[in-house]
């Protein structure tokens, strides 16, 4: 494996605020994209620093792709409250923009874990996503009639979740048109203890397929120190 980025905390601007972010980026990065990392619910203890999110993060920065992973608002030292689902969605579209505007030739991938799955599904339209990855996505906080995005789009799912019913988001998700990449792992719980290696190699074959993404959006984004 690859030695992983130094990481760099920051504070990039959002529309509540101040949002707290954490920068890797491999030495060498020959992708042409950066990934964006969305955290489980702020109510229940999700931040930048969960397991899963860092796991995501990690699957990029194996094929030198650079990734910021952020804090919605309300959450560590993001300015802010939780706005169920909406505003989160307008901070991770901030941190896209932030993205755009340090890698201007770079294309945007949209990753997120529970809520922050949901989350990166509602931005990923509105962001011009090239990629799509949403673990164990909370289907309950989706908008009824969602328009499936257009790029590439991988969902995994453990079959043993405890949190999220396993069984209706794979009744979902199959009945999209198109439908997302489908990975169940059998015997996997919500926070797929044990089962992170596996998540990470999921995540590194589908972002080393090829597609045929839509162009990037562009977009202003400044660091507040």
């Amino acid at each position: 494996m690859p030695r992983p980025p130094p990481p760099q905390r920051l504070r990039i601007r959002g529309p509540a605020g101040a949002i707290e972010a954490l920068l890797e980026e491999p030495a060498a990065s020959g992708r042409g994209a950066f990934g964006v990392v969305c955290h489980p619910h702020p109510l229940h203890g999700g931040t930048l620093d969960n397991k899963v999110v860092h796991t995501l993060a990690r699957a990029l920065h194996d094929l030198g792709v650079p990734t910021l992973r952020f804090n919605f608002r309300g959450v560590g030292a993001s300015e802010g409250a939780f706005a169920d689902g909406v505003g989160e969605r307008d901070d991770a579209l901030a941190a896209v923009a932030w993205c755009q505007a340090r890698w201007p030739a770079a294309h945007p991938w949209l990753l997120g874990f529970s809520f922050g799955a949901a989350v990166a599904l509602a931005a990923a339209a509105r962001a011009g996503a090239r990629r799509l990855v949403t673990v164990a996505p909370a289907v309950g906080r989706i908008a009824a009639g969602e328009a499936p995005p257009a790029c590439p789009w991988l969902l995994i799912q453990g079959d043993a979740d405890e949190v999220i019913d396993a069984a209706a988001v794979l009744e979902w998700a199959r009945g999209l048109a198109p439908a997302p990449e489908i990975r169940v792992l059998p015997g996997a719980g919500h926070f797929f203890h044990g089962r992170l290696p596996e998540l990470r190699e999921a995540v590194v074959e589908f972002a080393r397929e090829g597609g045929a993404p839509r162009a990037p959006p562009t977009g202003p984004g400044a660091a507040i120190s």
